[in-house]
């Protein structure tokens, strides 16, 4: 019997001593998501994300929990709103955030700089900035990125999906290329980019195309960051960047920040998804009438049927793969994560709210990654890339 006990309480001891040293790594780091959907989702379901929620993948509760430091609230609207509507909606989605903000100042402030950052770490708070996910919420006025510059943007996605005037997506580039009007960035186009990089806003190149990618290489005088894509090499969407892209952006001084959606981390999930949605399509065309908008009808389709919607997620090593992949081919300096959570109906095995990045710090861990370059990886790289475009 004592030849059995000893091993197995050695054993133990290793695995408590492995847990504490993820614990310890985890909680020295700043940790930053650099997108999040949870705010346009609010403005439907009305959740008060102060409290405890039993749906999505934030709230302050678990943001805390989590040792979530700083959150990138995306500010986002589809393509249907144009000219007129589309800087209204973004405003009202940023009053919102302001109003999160007021009702919880104990925990929650907003910043703008990476010196206000460190600062709201060091307070226990949660910092929060605004990142605008789409060009045509500016509606074609440089006037525009002044105003929400001023209102806390730290970033703006120059497409989301749809294609501007002055600056085509990735998915009209790969799709529509043959019925575009221009490819890339137009005269206009270079004039936002300047205008960005005059204001201290990061240009976000998840969506754009890589006409436009290339275009805004050429022209940036500042580091450039894609604030929630994956590596193409290992799942051939879209939106996820090509090597050579990768490898701009790492010369450029710039950062990746790796998207949890699982349609991107393994390109199988997308004809199982599809098979899915076609047999429960009845009942998502019910939630897609009481949600109004199809993404949220979607992850609820998804909680619903949850034991059946798993069987399809990729495992968590997947993601780890494209991280590793990243750091490989760029460098520990270029990557970071942008989960994407409450703007996708799913995501790795695993990893199903912000209580779970620590299960990344985990993995690097076992891969032997060091705890200076996790950190710079969980936040640190982000911290840079901030303070490489604003200046302090």
């Amino acid at each position: 019997m004592k030849k059995l006990f000893l091993p197995i309480l050695l054993l133990l001891v290793i695995i408590n001593a492995s847990a504490q040293n993820v614990q310890k790594t985890h909680q020295k780091a700043i940790l930053v998501d650099t997108h999040n959907d949870v705010i346009s989702n609010q403005l439907i379901t009305k959740a008060d994300l102060g409290k405890l929620q039993s749906e999505g993948n934030f709230d302050l509760v678990r943001a805390e929990q989590a040792g979530l430091d700083a959150q990138v609230f995306s500010i986002w609207c589809s393509g249907q709103y144009g000219n007129g509507t589309a800087y209204a909606f973004a405003n009202r989605e940023i009053d919102s955030l302001y109003a999160l903000i007021n009702r919880n100042q104990d925990k929650i402030t907003l910043v703008r700089t990476s010196s206000q950052l460190k600062k709201v770490v060091k307070q226990k708070k949660l910092a929060a900035m605004i990142g605008v996910e789409g060009g045509h919420m500016i509606e074609d006025r440089l006037d525009y990125i002044d105003s929400l510059a001023k209102r806390g943007m730290i970033y703006l996605t120059l497409t989301w999906n749809n294609s501007t005037p002055w600056a085509t997506s990735a998915k009209d580039e790969t799709l529509h290329g043959d019925s575009l009007t221009h490819k890339g960035l137009t005269e206009f186009g270079k004039q936002v980019v300047k205008r960005l990089n005059d204001k201290g806003v990061m240009i976000d190149l998840s969506h754009p195309g890589e006409q436009t990618f290339y275009d805004v290489m050429a022209t940036t005088t500042k580091p450039v960051i894609a604030s929630h894509s994956c590596a193409y090499a290992l799942a051939p969407h879209r939106r996820n960047l090509k090597d050579d892209q990768l490898k701009a952006i790492a010369k450029n001084g710039g950062v990746v920040f790796v998207n949890f959606y699982s349609g991107f981390v393994d390109t199988a999930y997308t004809a199982k998804h599809e098979a899915y949605l076609v047999k429960h399509k009845p009942e998502l065309d019910s939630l897609v009438k009481i949600y109004n908008d199809y993404d949220l009808a979607s992850i609820r389709l998804n909680a619903i049927h949850k034991t059946e919607a798993d069987q399809f997620r990729p495992p968590l090593s997947m993601l780890i793969k494209h991280i590793d992949y990243m750091v490989k081919l760029m460098g520990a300096d270029h990557v970071g994560i942008g989960s994407d959570f409450d703007g996708a109906e799913s995501y790795p095995l695993g990893l199903d709210s912000v209580t779970d990045y620590y299960k990344i710090t985990d993995e690097l861990l076992k891969l032997h990654y060091s705890k200076k370059d996790i950190k710079k990886i969980l936040g640190g790289n982000f911290i840079r890339v901030l303070k490489a475009n604003v200046g302090k």
